[in-house]
């Protein structure tokens, strides 16, 4: 028989992708309802661990000590109980949440709870009509997934937020620039929180072994500081699921027996790679393989080439990127680049997964290894800024197409000098009526023989116009 206060909800198949989480065992659900009786929880025993480990002030927070350390504004914000609305940018299991937590007990807060994805605008007015009639303590209005709240949901915040009736913390995974709207990103101090060293959640998952009151500490078990530590790197900066691992381990040992390394190692093998394949992590990888490649370290490309195709990324576009790369950052310092980058795209296209991995690795090593010049790229955005900025070159008449009878009456191409009746096909004609010059070679690679080139040609011009026109 389950008490009144007890609920077990099964959700079967909700998603086929990769999960992010290491187990199942989510975080407890926070349902509130509107003039529920206050501090009614779930009891402690039967919420996960990870939920009873939560700190209950912000001294007992793990990590995040670039934010924390004494002196810090947050601290400051939270001691003086002057803070308004506050922002947590991190990665799952950060401690986005607990953060928040820890700053409505210190500052003795109302903490409401609502996540973006299971709210709506008709659940944000009671909340906001609650917390306007509150006069004993402030409310602490916190918003997990902030980021899911659309434009209308989050202007619905604004006013309540200006007159200071709540307290706004919003937690998000992705970028708040892209999803928080302007006058609430405005008004709310941002914060990135960075995901959990190792020694920082060994040290937490040796804690929570040892608490009797909210932990394992009436198991009786102890651990090996190595098998601490591979839980805590199989974790991923991610203290939650870290949690979530060790009491599944523990759950299923005897009382009092040692976690040796043993014990968690069938973790390694049901380890997820924390990979969002159209949100930050995303775009935040792709970025470090091109700028590894561009940095010519094959070695870090790979990994993360590794890691995009472990996260389950299109293979058709890391191939894309990397034709993109040939021209942006190869160019012709290696003019074999282009074709190679293209063939390995056509090569995804036939072979696909799992083979196609083989020659994204060789295209990428190529590209990684090749001397680089992006002086065509940059060419390409010297001439479009001339554009903008100049007025608009006529075509010259002697440039001008010739054919039709109406064009030749004209003249035109009367005076165009065919380049291949000269010698190196330099005739020493301008093919602009203000000539520019936008493309400066790079001496690297096969550049250098074109900037040699072109130098040879820039000097052979010279000298033809000075014959022409002495």
């Amino acid at each position: 028989m389950l008490a009144a206060d007890q609920c077990f909800v099964f959700i079967e198949g909700i998603r086929n992708e990769p999960q992010e989480e290491l187990f199942s065992g989510e975080e407890e659900l926070d349902m509130m309802k509107i003039g529920s009786s206050p501090g009614k929880t779930i009891p402690s025993v039967d919420r996960p661990l990870a939920a009873r480990m939560r700190p209950r002030n912000l001294g007992e927070v793990v990590g995040q000590s670039h934010i924390l350390a004494e002196g810090n504004l947050l601290p400051k914000l939270a001691k003086s109980n002057s803070f308004g609305s506050l922002l947590f940018y991190g990665p799952p299991g950060c401690g986005k949440t607990s953060l928040a937590e820890a700053i409505a007990n210190d500052t003795d807060s109302q903490f409401v709870r609502v996540n973006a994805v299971m709210s709506n605008v008709g659940e944000l007015r009671q909340i906001l009509s609650a917390a306007r009639r509150k006069e004993k303590k402030d409310t602490v209005l916190f918003i997990d997934e902030i980021h899911r709240f659309n434009k209308s949901q989050q202007d619905l915040l604004l006013p309540d937020v200006e007159e200071g009736n709540i307290r706004l913390i919003g937690a998000t995974t992705h970028n708040p620039g892209f999803y928080v709207i302007a006058p609430l990103l405005s008004r709310s101090h941002l914060f990135r929180l960075e995901p959990h060293t190792v020694d920082n959640m060994a040290k937490a998952l040796e804690l929570a072994l040892e608490d009797s009151e909210r932990g394992l500490g009436d198991r009786g078990h102890s651990a090996a500081k190595e098998a601490l530590r591979g839980l805590a790197k199989l974790s991923d900066g991610d203290l939650r699921r870290a949690f979530n691992a060790l009491e599944v381990v523990a759950l299923g040992l005897n009382a009092g027996k040692t976690i040796d390394e043993g014990d968690i190692s069938v973790f390694a093998n049901e380890r997820q790679i924390r990979y969002d394949a159209d949100e930050d992590n995303h775009y935040d990888t792709i970025s470090a393989f091109i700028k590894s490649m561009r940095g010519s370290d094959p070695d870090a490309a790979l990994y993360w080439l590794a890691k995009m195709l472990a996260g389950g990324e299109d293979p058709r576009f890391i191939a894309r990127r990397l034709i993109i790369f040939a021209s942006e950052d190869v160019g012709l310092a290696d003019v074999h680049a282009l074709p190679l980058a293209t063939a390995t795209q056509q090569a995804c296209e036939f072979v696909g997964l799992p083979e196609c991995e083989i020659n994204l690795a060789h295209c990428v090593v190529y590209l990684a290894t090749a001397p680089k010049s992006n002086a065509s790229y940059a060419a390409l955005g010297e001439a479009k800024r001339c554009l903008s900025e100049n007025p608009i070159q006529e075509v010259p008449n002697w440039l001008k197409d010739s054919g039709g009878s109406a064009s030749k009456r004209l003249g035109n191409a009367d005076e165009y000098l065919y380049s291949h009746g000269f010698p190196e096909n330099i005739s020493g004609q301008e093919f602009m009526l203000e000539p520019k010059e936008f493309y400066s070679p790079k001496r690297v690679g096969s550049e250098t023989a074109i900037a040699e080139r072109l130098e040879r040609w820039k000097s052979l011009k010279v000298s033809t116009q000075s014959e022409k026109h002495p």
